[in-house]
């Protein structure tokens, strides 16, 4: 009897070990699923593709110990991102531009691209595209026709990256609109503007670039750039001729 009752204990703690390691995968499951489907976490500069860079990166920190400036952080369980990833919050901590960039330096599986940000073989930190500027316009203040150029001012590449425009107040009659406008095409998403904007909760936020931006596609010619108007040599020829039809005649013709 006693080897038996010592067996049927020893069964017992094997099945409830069995359970908890069922319990925990499933939760660790749930866990990175949730994980993997989040989109908005922004990754250091010069990173690849999120793709590419989720399959090669490391995690070894590296480029954590790296930053000046306590930027980047690794994911932890309870954040986001999958766990050990580097990424940053930009309200919190924003990426202060280093013209070095050591944690690109310190990354050893080249995950983070210096060729990417690499102009006649020097680094350039202006080159980053680690995200993009979007402007809540009904919330920021500077919409609201309260002079504000905080994010403006922050941006290390003012009047490039961000801009305002200036546009009459037409409920005072007196005053001017400044209103901060972002330039998709130089914004490198350090997330400064975001960092010191004013509003309770940021009306300028930096959000990953696949997830925000559109894109216009290959069959459309735009004829004041040089690349675009080379690629009309030679198709003008195969162009329907205008109609020398009145529109009002084109419009009412029949069969249309």
């Amino acid at each position: 009897m006693d080897f038996d009752a010592n067996r049927r204990k020893h069964l017992i703690k094997i099945l409830q070990a069995m359970g908890m390691v069922a319990v925990g995968g499933l939760v660790w499951g749930a866990y990175v699923q949730k994980a993997s489907a989040s989109p908005l976490w922004l990754l250091p500069p010069g990173a690849k593709p999120k793709d590419q860079f989720l399959k090669n990166c490391i995690r070894c920190g590296l480029c954590v110990e790296a930053c000046p400036y306590y930027t980047l952080k690794l994911a932890s369980p309870l954040d986001s991102a999958p766990l050990g990833m580097p990424y940053f919050l930009p309200r919190k901590t924003p990426c202060y531009m280093c013209k070095d960039i050591p944690c690109v330096e310190a990354c050893p599986t080249d995950v983070l691209d210096k060729q990417a940000l690499s102009t006649n073989g020097q680094l350039d930190i202006n080159k980053s595209r680690m995200g993009v500027a979007i402007v809540d316009t009904k919330n920021c203040i500077a919409y609201a026709g309260i002079q504000c150029d905080a994010c403006y001012r922050a941006c290390p590449l003012m009047d490039k990256a961000l801009y305002l425009e200036y546009k009459r107040n037409e409920r005072t009659g007196k005053h001017s609109f400044l209103l901060p406008m972002v330039d998709n095409d130089i914004c490198t998403g350090c997330g400064k503007c975001e960092h010191v904007c004013v509003t309770e909760v940021a009306s300028i936020t930096i959000l990953p670039r696949d997830v925000v931006l559109g894109k216009m596609g290959t069959n459309y010619i735009k004829g004041w750039e040089v690349q675009d108007e080379e690629r009309l040599q030679g198709v003008s020829s195969k162009l329907k001729k205008p109609s020398e039809r009145s529109p009002t005649d084109y419009l009412n013709s029949e069969g249309l």
